[in-house]
């Protein structure tokens, strides 16, 4: 029943643009706009497209700890993370799995830490669960989250203010727009340039209004912002990361820096460790997440699963799309770790049909993020 589900302050401006809702994470959320899915992914890539992410989790921790305290639980360098700068990273377990994956950015007097809307409940819990004497988490009530992704994106926010332009990838600021504060971080979730935008959900609205007033943005909804993601592949958790996956299995070894290996200064101390990091020393894994592009017109959808051209069972699709970029189907997926080669030919069951994939190198398309 929709009314039991959560709604975002933007809610009835979706409603207003025509949205199509969906139920997502306990949120009645767009899935598309009268575009409809395709246009809008192309938009994003061609132009700047705004997609309300106002479900996602933010959350504060306060305390000269705060660093030391969440660099225990994620086998990521938060300790020299710099003033100003965000950082990818993912909580895991005991198993070497992952809880969630998340964004930390060091906003000198605290860190802002960003979770997936469907384990913000577990990921708050997990904290406060470890939460030592002297940090403090807020839990981050009252602000929404917009993202604005493309090519344009920087020359539409600049007109708000000026200073977004002086970014690149992975900063953070606090700066005003329209007035009021915003936390303004440069990255997102579509492989484009782009800017995520925390704002006071009293604000939201007005914002929202401002920039889709803008000739260059359209409203975007979460199946373009699926594909968008796929093809430059990024993970989406619950679906290619999950607790029975490890960092190496699912291919993040990029996101565990030298200093949290084996023999570097502060190896180790996250939960799941010897499993984690004994993988990455003797790259012993039984499954790696790969990219792989359809020989044929057919996308091939979460869930087919993959054969060797004997007929065996090798893997599992976790993510596909048309990819209207890319030109053909792209998927990511888990295979048996000696299939994972780039160039290695799978068959993946659609339909009672064997149809034919080749392990390509993700991301399907260029990465376009503003590096300076």
């Amino acid at each position: 029943m929709t009314q039991d589900l959560l709604k975002t302050p933007l809610h009835a401006l979706h409603i207003e643009a025509g949205a199509k809702m969906v139920p997502f994470a306990g949120y009645d959320m767009p899935v598309q706009y009268k575009l409809g899915v395709k246009k809008e992914h192309l938009h994003t890539r061609d132009a700047a497209g705004l997609f309300d992410v106002s479900h996602m989790g933010q959350l504060r921790l306060h305390g000269a700890g705060a660093a030391a305290f969440l660099e225990s639980l994620v086998p990521v360098d938060i300790i020299d993370l710099p003033q100003g700068s965000q950082r990818y990273a993912f909580f895991t377990n005991e198993e070497g799995g992952i809880m969630d994956d998340l964004m930390v950015a060091n906003l000198s007097d605290h860190l802002f830490v960003v979770v997936n809307a469907a384990c913000k409940d577990q990921d708050i819990s997990h904290l406060q669960a470890h939460l030592p004497e002297g940090v403090e988490l807020e839990i981050i009530e009252d602000r929404a989250l917009l993202a604005l992704q493309g090519p344009k994106a920087v020359e539409v926010l600049k007109r708000f203010n000026a200073e977004v332009a002086d970014m690149v990838f992975m900063d953070v600021r606090k700066l005003e727009i329209l007035g009021v504060e915003c936390i303004v971080s440069r990255s997102g979730y579509t492989g484009e340039d782009g800017y995520e935008i925390s704002v006071p959900s009293s604000h939201a609205e007005e914002l929202a209004r401002k920039l889709t007033d803008e000739a260059e943005v359209e409203w975007i909804g979460l199946g373009a912002r699926d594909s968008l993601r796929l093809e430059c592949g990024l993970c989406l958790y619950g679906h290619d990361l999950d607790t029975t996956t490890t960092p190496v299995e699912a291919s993040l070894l990029w996101g565990i820096q030298k200093v949290r290996r084996l023999g570097g200064e502060r190896e180790g101390g996250f939960p799941g460790a010897d499993i984690i990091l004994k993988q990455i020393e003797t790259k012993d894994v039984t499954r790696k997440r790969v990219g792989l592009v359809g020989q044929t017109k057919a996308p091939v959808r979460e869930g087919a699963e993959l054969f060797d051209a004997e007929d065996n069972k090798v893997g599992v699709v976790t993510s596909g799309t048309a990819g209207p970029n890319a030109g053909k189907p792209v998927s990511m997926a888990y295979v048996r770790a000696d299939l994972a080669a780039i160039g290695t030919e799978l068959f993946a069951d659609v339909r009672g049909k064997k149809l034919p994939m080749t392990v390509e190198k993700m991301p399907f398309v260029p990465q376009r993020y503003y590096r300076g």
